[in-house]
């Protein structure tokens, strides 16, 4: 499904589970796409769910949005939800997709009614925080080099991105080298690995524009405060993240009004794959 912006860009949209079920967005992570890891449809008709998925500008199908923030993605999802009816909903973000649902918490007040953020960053700056402290080396040059500049980015992840088309599973083994046990377990599941192959394959698929537009936004101002937040949210984090560390989850945690933060002892990055159903119902409580 394609929806349009009111500038004109579009959007590629998905929908899962119930459709009479309660929406929740669930925004993915960097690189990914529309067609990224979420619970089985049966798992969301079983939990009253419907599952509002799309592709970040520049990834997928969607049009990329140049110079875009991580306050940008409030406003496409308030797009594709006036396109489909919906007033109210509820939001999750897991690791690039997380400061994304914050975003929307921040400044969809009247519209969001939960927020969860899995594994994400905190800004980029943040008073008082170390960014790289405990962040895997391959993150650390990303966004090192997104300091450079634009054009310095694209060449750094236009090869990646490049290769991943060629091979998407060199991008899972790759992974597996720099993430603890716990995450090697979990993507060495076939269906989890499935899900993960075909999402970087489609995010991909025609160029790394929404990868590099992430990570230039992540590194530049939010262009919201977190504190802004007022709707009950989540923050969810592995204890052993490499990815993005837990310390930022405790910033953030500082930082949002009466956020709820869960740090999970013995997991890390891709926990967050697994405790996503009990987080969707924790989204869609009265």
């Amino acid at each position: 499904m394609q929806v349009e912006t009111p500038e004109g860009r579009r959007l590629a949209v998905e929908e899962k589970g119930s459709a009479s079920g309660r929406p929740v967005f669930l925004l993915h992570g960097t690189p990914g796409s529309r067609v990224g890891p979420a619970p089985r449809p049966s798992v969301l008709y079983r939990l009253g769910i419907r599952l509002i998925t799309f592709d970040r500008p520049g990834y997928g199908d969607s049009d990329r949005q140049p110079g875009r923030t991580i306050a940008s993605g409030a406003a496409d999802v308030a797009a594709i939800a006036d396109r489909l009816g919906i007033e109210r909903f509820a939001v999750v973000g897991r690791s690039g997709g997380a400061p994304h649902a914050l975003a929307c918490a921040a400044l969809l007040p009247g519209r969001v009614i939960r927020a969860a953020a899995l594994v994400g960053l905190a800004p980029r700056g943040a008073d008082g925080l170390d960014w790289f402290d405990g962040m895997t080396a391959s993150n650390v040059r990303e966004f090192t080099v997104a300091g450079v500049g634009l054009p310095a980015v694209a060449a750094s992840l236009g090869a990646a991105a490049a290769q991943i088309r060629a091979d998407p599973a060199s991008k899972i083994s790759g992974l597996t080298l720099e993430v603890p046990e716990s995450d090697r377990r979990t993507v060495a599941d076939i269906g989890i690995r499935r899900m993960l192959l075909r999402n970087f394959a489609e995010g991909l698929r025609d160029s790394s524009d929404g990868w590099v537009d992430d990570v230039l936004a992540f590194c530049s101002d939010w262009t919201f405060d977190p504190a802004a937040i007022q709707v009950p949210t989540l923050l969810w984090h592995g204890e052993n993240d490499v990815f993005s560390p837990v310390s930022h989850a405790r910033w953030l945690g500082r930082r949002i009004p009466g956020a709820t933060l869960r740090i999970e002892r013995g997991v890390a990055h891709f926990g967050a794959l697994d405790i996503l159903p009990d987080v969707l119902v924790w989204l869609t409580q009265d």
